[in-house]
């Protein structure tokens, strides 16, 4: 899985979490949060794009993405349940090597692009119920900037 950083360019997944390790250890005794979206765009093909993000609390952050393409994904539910499920495994991945590093308790929230206004308020309750039952935190717009800004920057 390749990821892209805007300041460091093309990355492997490994050297992506190893940056994010370094900023992490530029001022360890901070607040940080690690932020997982995902969005997608549709058109004749869907265009995923899941952002990591690693928010150092009151000072700014840092943050990655990989985009996919695979065939068009037509039903809005289903869009919405592949793109938590993708940002699900990339946090639990990234969970793994946190745990790993000595970072058990780390702080991470999944983004979801889905909100109180228009069509996805129907899937609120299930998709929050996925990610809180995968043990993380959810946030839904407008608090979900992982996905619906950084990840959907990336989508056209």
């Amino acid at each position: 899985m390749i990821f892209e950083s805007p300041s460091k360019g093309r990355m492997s997944f490994e050297a992506m979490f190893g940056d994010l390790l370094a900023y992490l250890g530029e001022s360890p005794d901070d607040q940080y949060k690690l932020i997982v979206g995902t969005d997608s765009h549709t058109r004749h093909e869907t265009i995923l794009v899941t952002a990591v993000v690693i928010h150092h609390i009151g000072k700014g952050g840092r943050y990655y993405f990989h985009k996919s393409r695979r065939r068009a994904i037509g039903s809005l539910r289903q869009k919405i349940f592949y793109e938590t499920s993708t940002s699900l495994t990339v946090a639990a991945q990234l969970t793994t090597l946190l745990e790993a590093s000595g970072f058990a308790e780390f702080d991470v929230e999944i983004h979801i692009d889905v909100g109180q206004q228009g069509e996805t308020k129907e899937l609120i309750r299930e998709i929050v119920g996925m990610v809180t039952g995968s043990g993380y935190q959810a946030a839904i717009k407008p608090h979900s900037f992982g996905a619906s800004k950084v990840a959907d920057k990336y989508t056209k």
